[in-house]
């Protein structure tokens, strides 16, 4: 899996960390992240889709 390297406002960290860990949501930070981004891109996807903008070959994935 290629790693990338983001910079992030301490706030925004420190509210993610509150979502991270033993009694959070997600094993760690990366966990978390991922989670993020894919419910982003299938946020995207869905407007897309409402505005025709989906390429008819890729169409939405469930991944």
């Amino acid at each position: 899996m290629p790693k990338i390297s983001v910079e992030i406002p301490g706030e925004l960290l420190a509210d993610l960390d509150e979502h991270v860990g033993e009694d959070g949501k997600f094993v760690n930070r990366s966990d978390a992240i991922r989670a993020s981004v894919r419910k982003t891109l299938d946020l995207l996807d869905e407007i897309d889709a409402r505005h025709d903008r989906l390429d008819p070959d890729e169409g939405m994935t469930d991944e």
